[in-house]
């Protein structure tokens, strides 16, 4: 499996006329090796792949990356001037490094320190990661069932008078304690008039009887993302209430039957986003339609209304219209889906119907 997508690599390298590329951010570099630790390099040329670690993490990686030469740089020598070494061993006068996670002083350390260009990779190895395999997609899949189950039981949990606080760190627990190894992001629990807050974190705000609550979620399950939203009332709904709920679940339902192959993404997003808007509500509707998800929780594609590449299957993506209204509320709804030959396979499993918790 890695020695493929180290394939598919060296071929992008060879159109960008790149000797080597240097990875340092956790979900390239783990993608194209199999490591789950951190705080490591790979330096990966057009015939060898070297795994750069120090003394903390070289028996691991000894034991889980099979497909490269592990080399350990010792405390007596920067990791730079380790770097160096092996590109003049390797005559490397072109290397690739990831532009968006190097941060400027470090560039500026590469830059004088290493004998050779640095070319930026320019989303080289997203864009490789962006279509899924079935190993993958298990795993996004088994993360997805995760939450599914973890807002099985907050349904049970969530009792007016209780805080934001105190639901999201339940909803924490009961997903670590299915086996994820952390959140995919910092859990929005967003109750009355904060649910109109789309990225409304936990406060010590009282929930009460006659108001949304928003939950946001997803976890980590073996270096794999899920992402879920579901909106529920605490007592009995308005018809207000009701109204935007039933039009972001329509929105979302309309929306869910066009994630195809060789459909562009700015048209799903349209799909959506057009319902919204004919029922007087397009002006609270400020986000993307959804985003890719995997190793991280936010990757390409962007289903929105500027993007017009088309999707293939093997895509994971959300479906995530919502409705806010300042001083009143909002509502999300969210699934994680594959894009399939047929097309959108929801992953998310939860209920979408209106939940009112007594």
């Amino acid at each position: 499996m890695f020695k493929k997508r180290i394939a598919k690599l060296r071929k992008c390298m060879d159109k960008k006329n790149l000797d080597a590329v240097l990875l340092i951010g956790d979900p390239n570099r783990n993608y194209l090796s199999g490591f789950t630790g951190n705080e490591s390099f790979s330096l990966i040329t057009k015939d060898e792949a070297f795994f750069i670690t120090d003394s903390r993490f070289t028996e691991q990686a000894s034991d889980q990356v099979k497909d490269y030469e592990v080399l350990e740089y010792s405390k007596g020598i920067s990791f730079v001037d380790f770097l160096s070494d092996l590109i003049n061993k390797n005559n490397i006068k072109k290397l690739g490094f990831e532009e968006n996670i190097v941060s400027y002083s470090q560039y500026v350390i590469y830059d004088s320190k290493l004998d050779c260009q640095l070319v930026p990779m320019e989303g080289m190895i997203e864009e490789i990661r962006i279509v899924k395999d079935k190993d993958e997609l298990k795993l996004i899949e088994d993360a997805a069932a995760i939450a599914d189950k973890a807002f099985g039981h907050m349904v049970k949990f969530i009792k007016a008078g209780m805080t934001e606080r105190e639901i999201g760190l339940e909803l924490e627990f009961q997903m670590k304690k299915l086996g994820a190894s952390d959140l995919s992001f910092p859990s929005i629990v967003a109750s009355g008039v904060r649910s109109s807050l789309p990225h409304g974190q936990a406060t010590e705000k009282v929930i009460n009887r006659g108001e949304f609550l928003t939950l946001d979620f997803g976890c980590i399950y073996k270096e794999y993302c899920s992402d879920m939203t579901r909106t529920v009332v605490i007592g009995e709904p308005s018809q207000k209430m009701l109204e935007i709920y039933n039009i972001v679940l329509e929105a979302e339902q309309l929306a869910l039957k066009e994630y195809k192959p060789g459909v562009p993404a700015i048209d799903v997003d349209a799909i959506a986003r057009n319902y919204i808007d004919k029922k007087g509500y397009g002006k609270n509707f400020g986000h993307s339609l959804g985003h890719g998800v995997g190793r991280e929780i936010h990757e390409a594609p962007v289903i929105g209304y500027k993007n017009h590449r088309k999707l293939e299957a093997g895509m994971v993506v959300s479906d995530e219209p919502g409705i806010y209204i300042p001083g009143f509320g909002g509502v999300r709804i969210e699934d994680l889906l594959v894009v399939t030959e047929h097309g959108g396979k929801a992953l998310s499993k939860s209920p979408k119907n209106l939940i009112c918790i007594n």
